[in-house]
């Protein structure tokens, strides 16, 4: 991010990065898969026969607990018919009417189709037996002002498994923290636009990282959830397994007035949507699948119009990126992770606390939010440097220089001068900044992936083609393209070369329409090897 800063440093009066949407969920594990139901049935001495009526009565106890909950709060329980109707507005209507400033608003009860447990026969062994399928159930919505949190909702499901879901937003958790604190802001939605002391917001904001967060949410679920203890289950009750489902991170680049704002958003993003869409993955999130723009799919990159800015967004894999102008005056760059098992983490093994430490997929867990929210930060830089590179102020002869050049390795040994509009360096050059490799780097084994359209018929060939990677990859070193990840067999772009390939490559798409009307005309075409190098005034 220090490249974007650089560059528009002048216009910004500051950061702010830290979580924004958060979803939990909680799962009490042994009752949620079919064999640790039985396992539990069988050490409270439950049969198959006297299933149903068992958790109906677990079920009536939810029921009886919140409405007894609703009443001695004082606050209403709304049947909702529809499942679709905006609950949060209907929540934020009653607030407002009722004057509730802290503490529970309301209690919205709904029909929704969920994953639940039931009993049914066996055709095939004539016996009974669990399964675990799709049913409609009643769901509990309670809407709260928390002391600590800001507005939050917990989504309690009634039937068998029980499962929790929380909802809160980081950006009203630091506003109780800022008013707590007597530090001046001013917010508008989820958006701070001004902060008296950015830095010290900031080290709020990241003081949430520390948060015991299964102790946090296993105290607000004992406050609107009270029948999950001895009562339903005797004292053997099954704790809660925490999860993050959705987390949001987002950087917010405050400008110091609309005007700075808006006269650079619309180039940033016309390069997103164009540059970044169907080539990269949007350069930081995901595998390679086809993308399709303007409309829905499993992989999408969009440009939407919304009440609070335009927004370009782009998701993979069940995760995303979107960059919108929130509120005329703040750019923000948010990171959307839904399937972390892409990353990784520094960690033991689950259960073996001993156990030596080392790379492993990154869970779902709260225990590793700490790194979901590390890898996030990392994202949304990369993508702001990427947009600070659009408007390299540099000419494009000046940037690409040295690379038309001989240069020497580190052992002082001469590589070739690169040749950056020649076929086979030009392909050389996209495969490195494949979007794919944004986030863990890229190995020899990569590259060869992505150059050669079949795989080696033979060990020989399979030799020869690694080596002749391994030669090219010396070159893009020599001419400070990549950096060797230390301990490892990967590479990543340098900050230098992300600015020249993106320089590059938009050469390579552009037409000569619009190299011919670009603001500036040439005043010197030379050649360099098999590349016209044009530098503008």
């Amino acid at each position: 991010m220090q490249t974007f800063l650089q560059r528009h440093g002048s216009e910004i009066k500051g950061v702010l990065s830290g979580f924004d949407r958060l979803r939990f969920l909680g799962t009490m594990r042994m009752l949620a898969n079919v064999a640790g139901l039985r396992k539990f049935l069988g050490y409270k001495s439950v049969l198959l026969k006297d299933f149903t009526s068992w958790a109906k009565g677990l079920t009536e106890e939810i029921k009886t607990s919140t409405e007894q909950l609703a009443a001695d709060a004082g606050r209403p329980v709304v049947y909702l018919p529809s499942s679709r109707e905006s609950k949060e507005e209907k929540a934020r209507e009653i607030a407002e009417r009722d004057g509730v400033r802290e503490g529970l608003v309301c209690v919205f009860k709904s029909v929704e189709p969920c994953y639940s447990m039931t009993v049914g026969p066996n055709a095939a062994t004539k016996r009974l037996e669990l399964r675990r399928q799709l049913v409609k159930c009643s769901h509990y919505y309670f809407y709260l002002r928390h002391p600590r949190f800001g507005p939050l909702n917990v989504r309690l499901q009634s039937w068998m498994p029980f499962n929790v879901h929380v909802c809160m937003n980081g950006r009203d958790w630091l506003a109780r923290r800022l008013q707590a604190a007597g530090m001046s802001y001013e917010m508008r939605d989820n958006c701070f636009t001004q902060l008296g002391d950015v830095a010290e917001a900031q080290r709020l904001m990241d003081q949430q990282l520390r948060t015991d967060w299964a102790g946090a949410l296993d105290r607000l679920l004992a406050e609107v959830h009270p029948a999950h203890s001895s009562a339903m289950f005797g004292e053997e009750h099954p704790c809660y397994y925490w999860s993050a489902q959705e987390t949001e991170w987002a950087t917010d680049v405050m400008f110091r007035s609309p005007e700075a704002l808006a006269a650079l958003f619309p180039g940033w993003k016309r390069h997103a949507i164009t540059n970044f869409a169907s080539q990269d993955v949007l350069r930081f999130l995901g595998r390679r699948p086809e993308i399709r723009r303007h409309r829905k799919s499993e992989i999408v990159s969009i440009l939407q119009e919304r009440p609070e800015g335009t927004c370009v967004k782009h998701r993979a894999n069940g995760n995303g990126v979107k960059m919108y102008d929130k509120q005329a005056q703040v750019l923000r760059v948010e990171t959307l992770v839904v399937n972390p098992h892409d990353m990784q983490v520094f960690r033991r093994k689950e259960g073996d606390q001993r156990g030596p430490k080392s790379w492993r997929p990154l869970r779902k867990s709260v225990a590793d939010l700490h790194r979901r929210a590390e890898i996030r930060q990392k994202a949304n830089e990369r993508y702001l440097n990427s947009l600070a590179a659009t408007d390299h102020p540099e000419p494009l002869g000046e940037t690409v220089r040295d690379l038309c050049r001989p240069a020497k390795d580190r052992d002082g040994r001469r590589v070739r001068a690169l040749q950056p509009l020649h076929a086979a360096d030009m392909q050389l050059l996209q495969a490195v900044s494949n979007g794919k490799f944004a986030l863990n780097g890229f190995r020899n084994r990569d590259l060869r992936s992505l150059l050669y359209s079949q795989a080696a018929a033979t060990p020989e060939d399979a030799k020869r083609q690694a080596a002749k990677v391994t030669r090219q990859l010396r070159m893009l070193r020599a001419h400070g393209l990549i950096v060797k990840v230390v301990h490892t067999h990967r590479y990543q772009l340098t900050s230098r070369g992300r600015i020249s390939l993106t320089a590059i490559l938009a050469v390579q798409q552009a037409s000569t329409k619009q190299l011919t009307q670009l603001p500036h005309c040439p005043e010197k075409i030379w050649q360099c090897g098999h590349f016209s190098r044009v530098v503008l005034a």
